[in-house]
């Protein structure tokens, strides 16, 4: 396999250049922003997904024959309207370009988010989108470009990854571990809420799985993709404290996140960060529960526990002095 991987400096790129180097594939990882890993660099191509023109050139020189387009603008910076996200659209035009004119490639994953849809809204069917984020917005026009592509792209398909944390990671789940750690963790009280979670292991896991299965199976298809059971928060939020060795964690009553999240608004809205937000306390005190089983028939079981990915994180986070 010859993988290009868009994104390859982030969080989940991060891993996927890891794992397939590993398996000994050519890969080629293209980003903004310089490696995570220091040998990741002779792989490494500095290329913006919005400059045409550069992203076609590198596509034409290392023939790819799988791409995984990981590259998005991923935060919430409301205030600076659509055009924000234009990675996460006219980036995906560029990357379609890409393929299209290649010629070479003949399998593409695409990766969305669980934002296309808001929290609690039940979709009729998957490109029922109703997304309150520009984000989210942004995320579900990309979706659009993919399904109206020309058919000179390949096999391709969509992921939703729900809550994706493990090595490399970064906000919100990595300050979720650490401020475990710290004692600085409060579950809402008297609420049980549960999440569908994913170690990134196992996402990267069904991540070469899907390049792998028949093309029937995976043609303009969506996937949810996160660990196949859900998981409780408050008891994940235990087993953390535990393998860090710091106190339980406490409960607060939800009034009290109440009152943070209307001051963190209020400060959001003045441009300054706070800890607590109304969409973070919806989050939090809300669940998330999303149907694997077409993911889970497909992959099958998947390698890591709930558990172990913890363990894993726990260890890197010490090694890094995180």
């Amino acid at each position: 396999m010859r993988l290009l991987v868009t994104g390859g400096s982030g969080f989940i790129g991060t891993n996927v250049v890891e794992e397939f180097l590993r398996q000994g594939n050519e890969v080629c990882s293209v980003d903004i922003a310089d490696p995570q890993i220091a040998a990741h660099r002779e792989v490494f191509n500095r290329v913006d997904i919005l400059d045409r023109e550069s992203l076609e050139r590198v596509f034409g020189n290392f023939r790819p024959t799988a791409v995984i387009h990981l590259a998005a603008r991923a935060d919430m910076e409301e205030r600076k309207g659509l055009q924000y996200f234009s990675p996460n659209i006219d980036g995906v035009s560029n990357v379609i370009s890409a393929i299209e004119g290649a010629g070479c490639v003949q399998r593409t994953i695409f990766a969305s988010t669980r934002l296309v849809f808001d929290l609690g809204y039940a979709p009729r069917h998957e490109t029922d989108y109703h997304a309150s984020t520009l984000y989210g917005q942004s995320k579900a026009r990309g979706e659009q470009l993919v399904h109206a592509a020309p058919e000179g792209i390949g096999t391709w398909t969509i992921i939703r990854p729900t809550g994706i944390w493990g090595p490399w990671f970064g906000e919100p789940y990595r300050s979720f571990f650490s401020m475990i750690s710290r004692g600085l963790y409060f579950h809402p009280a008297g609420k049980v809420v549960r999440k569908s979670y994913g170690y990134i292991g196992n996402f990267v896991y069904q991540l070469e799985r899907l390049l792998h299965v028949a093309e029937h199976c995976i043609q303009g298809k969506t996937f949810w993709f996160s660990d196949y059971e859900p998981v409780i928060v408050s008891d994940w939020a235990d087993q953390i404290a535990r393998h860090f060795g710091s106190g339980p964690v406490r409960s607060v009553p939800v009034p009290v996140f109440r009152a943070a999240a209307m001051a963190g608004d209020g400060l959001s809205k003045l441009g300054r960060r706070f800890p607590m937000t109304s969409f973070r306390l919806n989050n939090m005190t809300n669940d998330m529960v999303y149907d694997m089983s077409e993911t889970e028939t497909l992959v099958g079981p998947l390698p890591f526990t709930l558990e172990g990915g913890t363990v894993s994180t726990i260890d890197w986070m010490r090694q890094h002095a995180i």
